[in-house]
């Protein structure tokens, strides 16, 4: 038990694990964490066995808890047992209650909006125009890409969400850090500032009368300023699910940093802002019932076009940056994008292309619509975030 043995005190690893439990959605607080301290030292073993056993009945208060120990318990102290492995292919079962959500989650949604267009015939289930379709991915289909009838994998693996504090504190502060580069525009109104370097003739006489009419006490102004909106749309399709969870939990810190405003689409498109707010481990279970039951292939032009009619309408000012997570693999017809990403340029909004391999995307739509966006980006893991954060701003 390799971090048991480490010359850090117990009271301190402990103080790590516990934090990795919050995370995960789990009631750790101080006397929790004192309870498992006592446990180990009453056991007077550092064995994984009897320890996670004392340790699970104390930490876990419910069914989700319980059934979700086993893998934190493995990622914190026994990290060695599952460094390496890889998982190539194969699908995902839907959890059991999942189809609720997606059934009540939907209703919500087909309330609020019309659903999206019927896909045009000829349309495969692939993410490249012209593709075969069919029912059931080939195992090489699955390896190389391209959009699905099934929910994206990628959102029903829960390795995903195992990370270690240190990488989700260092994600946590590049997202500060990002949110600190999005420099504040000024607009032409004035605000009340001791800084200021504008005479408040108006805020001063009042303040005056304070003092019998003598201006001792002026009051100052400096241009108002308005930070970026900032708008993250992820693509969950998939050609994607590969990349999708961790585009989501960059999304998740955005949100939480710079109140960004996230949307996931597909053939449809859905806003979960709300989601990426809470600190609940059943966040990626409301993600999955949101993206579920999504049809087949990525209408990305169709989705944006959305997004800016409804979702963002009047807020594509100048002030606003786009942020687009995808393949840019899309079976709208190739020129509908340009004309898309040229509407939302009209209205003054910024285009950053996020894509996750290290070549730029190579499909038909992104190669017209290329001149249309300010920036692509590589976004394959935390150290291409590092590397890309001067260049947003």
């Amino acid at each position: 038990m390799d971090a048991l043995l480490s010359p850090l005190p117990l009271s301190e690893r402990l103080a790590g694990f516990a934090a990795l439990l919050r995370e995960h959605g789990m009631k750790v607080g101080p006397g929790e964490q004192r309870d498992m301290l006592k446990a180990a030292q009453a056991l007077g073993s550092l064995k994984p066995a009897p320890l996670q056993a004392a340790w699970r009945a104390i930490a876990c208060s419910n069914a989700r808890d319980w059934r979700q120990w086993p893998a934190v318990f493995e990622q914190y102290w026994l990290p060695h047992t599952i460094k390496g492995t890889v998982k190539v292919s194969g699908q995902s079962r839907a959890r059991r209650d999942l189809r609720s959500q997606v059934h009540q989650m939907h209703q919500d949604m087909d309330a609020a909006t019309a659903p999206g267009p019927a896909q045009r015939p000829g349309l495969a289930s692939s993410d490249q125009p012209g593709s075969e379709s069919s029912t059931e991915p080939t195992p090489m289909q699955r390896a190389q890409g391209g959009a699905g009838r099934d929910l994206p994998q990628a959102l029903h693996d829960r390795s995903s969400q195992l990370w270690m504090p240190q990488d989700l504190h260092a994600l946590q502060q590049l997202a500060r850090q990002i949110d600190q580069q999005l420099k504040p525009q000024p607009t032409r109104r004035w605000q009340t500032h001791p800084q200021g370097r504008r005479l408040d003739l108006r805020q001063s006489l009042r303040r005056s009368v304070a003092h019998g009419g003598l201006p001792i006490a002026p009051a100052w102004q400096r241009k108002r300023t308005r930070p970026p909106q900032l708008f993250v749309l992820v693509d969950v399709s998939r050609s994607m699910e590969a990349h999708a969870a961790f585009f989501l939990r960059v999304a998740r810190a955005l949100a939480q940093a710079a109140k960004a405003r996230v949307f996931v689409f597909h053939v449809r498109l859905a806003e979960v802002t709300p989601l990426m707010h809470s600190d609940s481990a059943a966040v990626q279970e409301k993600i999955n019932a949101v993206t579920a039951g999504f049809g087949a292939g990525t209408r990305i032009a169709a989705n944006l076009q959305e997004f800016a009619r409804r979702h963002a309408r009047g807020q594509l000012g100048r002030h606003a940056r786009v942020w687009l997570l995808s393949d840019g693999f899309d079976t709208d017809a190739p020129d509908e994008l340009a004309k898309v990403l040229q509407s939302l340029r009209g209205h003054g909004a910024r285009i950053t292309w996020f894509h996750p391999t290290r070549q730029r995307p190579a499909s038909l739509a992104l190669t017209q619509a290329r001149t249309l966006i300010d920036r692509f980006i590589p976004l394959a893991s935390l150290a291409d975030l590092a590397r890309a954060r001067p260049l947003l701003h």
